[in-house]
């Protein structure tokens, strides 16, 4: 893939993210989901590329765009997987708080899991911890390799963990042992993506969430150098069946970073909806709007911060979640 592709995929964000970011606060959080999805899958029309949705709103019957097969881009090469979470924490948007994105992570064709909407346990570390944990080893020995590798006391590492009765056990451990933990709401991409850089207040991301979460989050962190492990946890017979439908031959085995995504043609692209850890939130100002977005490049390590000013006047329908013919 050109590296000029990498605005490209900026574009998609901002777009998704200009279009959801109106609806900030309002309690609807279907409606800014439907936002962030008309803005990304216009602009998705407009990149020169043959891409096709693996991770994405859902199966083709369950969702009108960005479903799963979907093609996407002008046709022309290169071809691509695309994994799409336009509005990742559509309860954050709904109800104003922190960590809300739009996300995208583009592969070249065969290198991201299509990973089955279930759920996955996940451990989540930067590059100074990057080859230091073990998703099989206990959540003290966890701790203490990333308190090492950071040069930290265990007390002062911060650990986030999705808030929800499924981890009171890992709460306790965490606790037991002294680190601080950020409990959220909704969203663990944000977070993991921050526990790869330093000085965002997040070390390490632990729990169960969204197994397509974890592969967008696992290409982020392949971009920084970090590292995510995950292992499925199938909740029924018809989950088991499915994750062998889709060549998982043992889905409790834990998937490195390599399993969730190949090789390292990957681009990675984030836009802040509402203010996080990483990024700042959507900001309009009149018929004027400002974005603060996050795009990445493993092949070569190159990351960069993005702040655009956008004349909504002067932006096609798309591009602010307008629907337009096309989708009527």
């Amino acid at each position: 893939m050109e590296r000029e592709l990498a605005l490209e995929f900026v574009r998609v964000t901002e777009a998704a993210a200009l279009a959801s970011g109106r609806l900030m606060g309002r309690g609807d959080k279907i409606a800014a989901d439907q936002a962030a999805v008309n803005g990304m899958r216009g602009v998705f029309d407009t990149i020169h590329i043959d891409g096709t949705v693996v991770i994405g709103e859902g199966e083709m019957d369950e969702a009108p765009m960005l479903y799963i097969g979907e093609k996407l881009g002008t046709g022309e090469e290169p071809y691509v997987d695309i994994a799409v979470d336009p509005l990742e924490g559509t309860n954050l948007v709904a109800k104003g708080l922190p960590n809300a994105i739009s996300v995208v992570a583009v592969a070249e064709r065969g290198c991201l899991l299509h990973a089955p909407d279930m759920y996955m346990e996940k451990i989540a570390v930067g590059p100074k911890a990057a080859g230091k944990i073990d998703l099989n080893a206990p959540v003290l020995e966890n701790l203490k390799a990333v308190a090492d590798a950071l040069n930290k006391s265990i007390g002062d590492l911060t650990v986030v963990i999705l808030d929800r009765e499924r981890h009171e056990k890992l709460i306790r451990e965490v606790r037991k042992a002294g680190a601080r933990i950020k409990l959220i709401t909704d969203g663990d991409v944000a977070p993991a993506i921050a526990a790869g850089f330093e000085n965002t207040g997040v070390d390490m991301l632990m729990g169960i969430g969204g197994a397509p979460e974890g592969v967008i989050a696992a290409a982020g962190l392949k971009c920084l150098g970090g590292e995510l492990q995950g292992r499925l946890v199938p909740q029924n017979e018809e989950e088991f069946e499915r994750c062998k439908k889709m060549g998982l031959k043992d889905p409790n085995r834990v998937l490195t970073l390599d399993d969730l995504v190949k090789g390292n043609d990957v681009f990675f692209s984030a836009t802040g909806i509402t203010d996080g850890d990483l990024l700042k939130g959507v900001r309009y100002s009149g018929k004027g709007a400002i974005t603060h977005s996050l795009v990445m490049r493993a092949k070569t390590g190159t990351i960069r911060f993005v702040e655009a000013f956008h004349k909504l006047d002067k932006k096609p329908p798309y591009a602010k979640g307008e629907k337009t013919l096309y989708y009527s």
